[in-house]
């Protein structure tokens, strides 16, 4: 089990995190999001030891994990980081990189090498150098290298962002049932909705140091807290009382809105493609409006609308 206690950290600048306290069961999948600034990256820091915390306590299975202040080399022996900046040897090859903390007398070192390898797709640039890679390719090999000595705890900033899209989606799906298979912990900071929605147990929500929400995933979406929480899953709907027979103030995602004979009459603003549907923008009273639609409409188009029940 990972957990934090009243974990406090500033930089010169300023206070970063304030009393922050998370408790992860081994093989949870957390996502941990928020906007830029909000101090996932320097909480992530901190789990790993690349920081020293100025308050509370870091321990995993009842040990206390010590801070910058203590080691020479960051990092518990079964816990893993893979950070935005990659730790990659670019004058040797993806095989030697995957490798390189391997012990070169264990029996099956090679065949070890080639099922990370395969995880991440990337087994058919095993001898390429690494300095020869695109930036998406260093992020998958840096993935591997971090799961190749079997680590208990996994942590990831952002370990989708330099990969093309058709790969993204293989690389998440490959990734995360190794993970489970495996039962390792893994927190994982981000910005791609796809990312936590589909793949992770559990969402933690920052905002300005603070931790404003910890619960299941499915939760944190389907009842977020407040306008911010739900912003970062999708457009938001602010629904003001009365509007569809409502007491009090709503928000709703743009699913939650659909087109129907009775409801409220918005104006059409823009429609934006979206593959499979259309994003429609429309206004009513003074206030934008988002909903899903299988057509087009064009902008000065009065449309009505009706919560979904």
């Amino acid at each position: 089990m990972l957990q934090l206690k009243d974990i406090q950290f500033s930089y010169a600048q300023g206070k970063a995190l304030y009393d922050i306290n998370v408790k992860l069961d081994q093989g949870t999948h957390v996502a941990l999001i928020g906007e830029s600034g909000c101090g996932k990256s320097t909480l992530l820091n901190l789990i790993y030891g690349l920081l020293q915390e100025e308050n509370g306590r870091i321990s995993f299975n009842g040990e206390t994990l010590e801070g910058a202040d203590s080691h020479l080399v960051p990092g518990h022996p079964m816990m893993k980081y893979v950070p935005q900046e990659f730790d990659l040897m670019p004058f040797t090859t993806v095989f030697e990189n995957v490798g390189e903390h391997l012990s070169i007398q264990l029996d099956n070192r090679g065949n070890r090498i080639l099922e990370l390898l395969e995880i991440v797709d990337m087994s058919d640039f095993k001898d390429r150098k690494v300095k020869t890679l695109s930036g998406g390719q260093k992020q998958r090999v840096a993935i591997a290298k971090a799961l190749a000595q079997q680590p208990q705890v996994l942590l990831l900033d952002e370990p989708f962002s330099n990969i093309d899209n058709f790969r993204k989606n293989d690389l998440r799906r490959s990734l995360f049932s190794y993970l489970k298979k495996e039962n390792i912990t893994c927190l994982i900071a981000t910005h791609d909705k796809d990312d936590m929605l589909a793949f992770t147990h559990e969402t933690i929500i920052m905002r300005d140091g603070h931790i404003i929400d910890h619960r299941k995933t499915i939760d944190c979406y389907n009842n977020p807290l407040n306008i911010y929480g739900a912003s970062l899953f999708n457009e938001v709907n602010v629904i003001l009382p009365s509007w569809f027979e409502n007491e009090k103030e709503l928000m709703c995602y743009p699913e939650q809105l659909h087109l129907s004979n009775k409801g409220i009459e918005a104006v059409v603003l823009n429609s934006y493609f979206k593959g499979s549907y259309y994003l429609i923008e429309c206004m009513f009273q003074e206030k934008t409006l988002f909903f899903n639609a299988a057509n087009t409409y064009e902008a000065g188009e009065k449309v009505m609308l009706d919560l979904v029940k």
